[in-house]
Parts: structure tokens; sequence; C-alpha cells
């Protein structure tokens, strides 16, 4: 029912709903039928929160449910396992895209696929974005890219790190070349981004073409067995064009990338722990460039003795071990971080504490290929470097290398121009550098391995430590082989003339009479020596080459 109200003058102030300047008005009774501008600020309230909900609950409850099936939680799901309880708040929840054309302008639902916001990880802020596959497959349109623009510009402005939580079938095909150019804005900002905020890519679903370029240009890309992948062709384009038959995990999945190609630093069975590792990432890295990675009270008393250490190492320098218990027995409570940890295992890459301090570790395997350098550990290797160089986190190198690969394979595939990488990153980084020669460090490889003439600040070494140009057997072969040749009990004179070179060349303290090693210590005290050392080297300042950037052998 409606009734009719008098003209204004006919009734007494203070009546609700009355408005000044009108003479005749419809009041309905019944509030959901009063326009929109008439309801009060309770009842907008309530739409509100109805709307907001929408777009966290999105647009299909049985899309939830398929999600959930695949063993895949939501964007808002994933989002409060990562950030610290309650302390998310999203931005542009309510974006809707404008475009229109094959049925898009019927299907416009809020957020257009992809949740923005900030929060924070063990108190420090952080900015995040998720798509939502739930809806149009957490594809990218034109809406979709500029809420992840303004979320990139946030963090780079606010000198804070980026996660993308990526679950998306690539660029939205209805929307075009928009789509495309809003990839092109992604990339772009990345690229910008780099060594300024740390990036995180976590990979919880697909993401093809171009799309796979993103997490690429990041510093860490996270993946989880069986629900996520990564290719620029999937495998109906393989298979038209080469007639290969793979499936997507053969293809892409976690552990192809964590093990066969590198784009993947590490590999998961569920999202759990992936983003807890996450988590503990970041609790180890800076919030930008300009700070330092965070310190924290330490238990583990900075003296300790790292006894076990003369029992681990055997004194053959051909005899195998795991360079992990090594960096267990001197980092902070046993604890630390690897990167690459399935990918190119002859080299580990690692991040850890000492005195409560973030380091990085770059050490050779013996236990995989006998610690030597390939095309695959140089790259590793420089790509860590790089990262920490970028971020603030000093170096610790644990040398214990044969030298270089040998192979035709090798040197087609050009380990001269891989290695340079290791080379060019060592020497162009500024923070402080400890190098400590375990046992042996040959050729080369040695001087990759962060040598004193490539930069290092200081040299440590074992008493079983061996640098020499090459193997003693190797040298005394090629500087004896006369002699060898002509004796008559060959291989008597061999061993002689090997012991000869070893005592001459290859003592533990050849090195250090020349200066480049700067002490020789009990293998008992690296980890106080290592303490010292890098608290010495806290304030270092070093200053590169005015230019606008170095051209590394990419």
């Amino acid at each position: 029912m409606r009734t009719v109200e008098q003209t204004a003058s006919d009734i007494p102030s203070g009546i609700p709903g009355q408005r000044s300047g009108s003479s005749l008005r419809i009041t309905p009774d019944n509030p959901d039928e009063r326009p929109p501008d008439e309801r009060t600020l309770r009842e907008r309230l309530t739409e509100l929160g109805d709307i907001k909900e929408t777009a966290r609950r999105g647009p299909d409850p049985a899309a939830t449910e398929r999600q959930h099936a695949k063993g895949k939680l939501t964007a808002h799901e994933r989002i409060e396992l990562l950030l610290d309880d309650g302390s998310f708040t999203e931005f542009e929840a309510l974006r809707r895209h404008r475009a229109t054309g094959f049925g898009l302008e019927r299907r416009r639902p809020y957020s257009d696929g992809v949740v923005t916001g900030w929060g924070t990880v063990h108190g420090r802020t952080v900015f995040v974005y998720a798509h939502d596959f739930r809806i149009f497959g957490g594809a990218l349109g034109e809406a979709h890219a500029e809420k992840i623009h303004k979320v990139m510009d946030m963090a780079a402005a606010a000198g804070a790190p980026l996660i993308s939580l990526n679950d998306g079938a690539g660029a939205r095909i209805q929307e075009g070349v928009s789509a495309l150019a809003g990839y092109g804005g992604i990339f772009q900002r990345n690229t910008r981004a780099s060594g300024v905020i740390p990036q995180i890519s976590v990979m919880l679903g697909p993401c093809a073409g171009g799309a796979a370029y993103s997490p690429a240009l990041t510093d860490f890309v996270f993946m989880v067995r069986g629900t996520s992948q990564m290719f620029i062709t999937g495998p109906d384009v393989v298979k038209a064009v080469t007639g290969e038959e793979i499936s997507q995990n053969g293809l892409g999945g976690a552990d192809v990338h964590a093990t066969t190609s590198g784009v993947a630093h590490f590999a998961y069975d569920d999202e759990e722990a992936c983003l807890e590792d996450v988590r503990f990432l970041l609790s180890l890295l800076p919030a930008n460039n300009r700070e330092l990675p965070p310190v924290v009270e330490c238990h583990d008393p900075a003296d300790r003795r790292t006894e076990a250490l003369v029992d681990l190492v055997p004194l053959d320098p051909g005899r195998a071990y795991d360079m992990r218990t090594v960096i267990e027995e001197i980092v902070d409570e046993a604890e630390f971080f690897e990167v690459h940890p399935a990918w190119a295992t002859n080299i580990v890459c690692a991040l850890a504490r000492l005195d409560g301090h973030v380091v990085g570790i770059v050490a050779n395997q013996p236990a995989s290929l006998a610690g030597v350098l390939d095309i695959e550990a140089s790259e590793k290797a420089a790509r860590f470097v790089q990262m920490c160089d970028a971020f603030n986190i000093p170096l610790a190198t644990l040398v214990d290398v044969p030298g270089f690969l040998p192979g035709v394979g090798q040197e087609h595939d050009g380990i001269i121009r891989h290695g340079a990488k290791l080379l060019y990153a060592y020497c162009n980084a500024t923070v402080p550098r400890v190098q400590l020669i375990l046992r042996k460090a040959y050729g080369g490889a040695y001087i990759v391995m962060d040598s004193r003439s490539i930069g290092t600040d200081l040299s440590l070494a074992w008493p079983t430590n061996e640098i020499a140009v090459m193997g003693a057997e190797g040298a005394a072969n090629v500087i004896f082989r006369r002699d060898i040749a002509a004796a008559a009990d060959p291989e008597a004179v061999r061993q002689q003339k090997i012991k000869e070179y070893k005592s001459e060349l290859m003592h533990p303290y050849y090195a250090a009479e020349r200066g480049l090693v700067d002490d020789v210590i009990d293998p008992g005290d690296t980890r106080s020596a290592l303490i010292r050392t890098f608290a010495m080297l806290r304030s270092k300042h070093s200053d590169l080459p005015s230019r606008k950037h170095g051209n590394p052998p990419l």
C-alpha cells in the first residue's frame, strides 16, 4: 500500500521521510520497494555485506566444490593459509570487466577472477594476488590484469615482497589483444621489481603459454605435484607439431621443473606444506634491497666447536661424502633451507643462519658427480649468488671441487658460456664473501668458486686442502711424461713423481704462503671462524663501476 504525502508546508517538521522543497512524494511502506537512494545506511551496509560475501564465495557454489574435488583450495583459502591470521586486506573485490561480445556482457562476476591485497607474514607486510580458477578458469582479461598491475605497483612503492598464487588458464581468449597487453604489463613490472623486492611465484594450478613467463622472471618458484603445470605449448600442440604424446604433468609438472628444467625451485605434495615453506622463505629475506635480512635471537652458541667435521670429511680426496651434513654442523640449530634441492645436485645452494644472521651457502656436493661443475650447476649457483647479492645476503662458499665436467656434450652445449655466468655473478657481487676450502680445489673451478683472485673478502682452508691446476696424477703424467716413458719401471717412477708434485705444489700451506688463503684453520673452529669473519664484514661497502648495467653471458 502506498500513501500520498501532503505539501511540505502542511507537514509538521521532524516527520520522517520529509524532503525539503518537494510538494508531493510517494513513500513505500516496504523498505525493499524504496528507490536505492532512499534506503537507510544500515540497509546499504547489509547490501554491501551481501555483495562482498558473493564476491568471496564466487558466482557458483558448484565451482568451489569442483576446486576442492581436485585437491585445490580457493583463492581466499590459500591467502588465509599464507598470511598471518586476520591480516589480509583486499582491494578491488568489486571490480568487474567491461568487455562485450561472446556472451561476456552477461557474465560479469565480482573480482574478475583475481583476488588482490596485502597482509603480513610473521608480522611483516607483503602483497599478494591469487587467481580464482572458479571465475573464467582464472583467465586474464583487461580488468583482471589492471588489478594485478596495481598490486605490483603498490608492492614496489611500499618496498615489500610480492607473492603470486597462480592458478589460471592463461589469456582470456574472448578479450583478444587486450588480454595479451595485460601480460606485457605484468612482465615489465616483474623486470622493474627484479632485485628491488622479493618476488615469489606459487604455482597451484595450470600456467600455460605466455603466462608462464611471469613466474620465470621472479626470484623463486614453488610448485605442487599433481595439480600445477607450466608449459609454453600444451600436450595437444606438442602432439600436433612433433607427434610426441605426453601428459600435462609429464610435459610441465612439478617434478619435471624441479629436477629437469630447473624452472621450479621447490616441489611439494600439497598446498598446505607449500605455503608453509613460502612463509619460512619470507622469514629469511629482507623486505627490499635497501634492508638487511631479519635477524633472530640465536640459542646456538657462536663459539660452538664443530668437532664432528674432522670425521665427516674423508682425508682421501677421491672419497665421497654428503656436503649437507657439513652445512648442518656449521649453521644455527642445524637448520638450512635448500634452494633447487633436486636440480643440479652436484652443487648445494641454501639459506641458513649463523649467529642469527642470514647467509647464503654455495657448496660443491661430492656425493653427486664428485662435486664437479657442469652447465646446470653453474647456472644454479650463478642465479643463487645473484639473488643473494641483490638482497644483501652474505655468501659463504664451501669448496671441494675436482674441476669442470669434461665431455663433448658439455663443450658443445656451452660450458664456457654457462660457467662464465657463475664467474660473472661472483665478480659482480658486493656483499660480504667468505671462501672455505675443505679439500680439493683444482683448475678453473677453484677460481670460479669465489677465490681470492676474483674478490672474496677472506679465504679460509682446512689442513686437508689441495689447491692446484689439476690433480697430482694428471699433473705428473703431463710434467714428467718423458721420464715416465723412459723408465724401466714406469709405474714406480710415476708414483714417485706424483708424490714429488704433491709435496712441492699441493701441500696444505702452499696457497697460504702465497697469500691466496688467509688462514688454515682447525675444522672444529669452522663455525666460530665464519661467524667472526661475517661479523667483521657486516659494515662492508663496495661500489661497482658507473654503468647502465653489465652485459653478462646470458
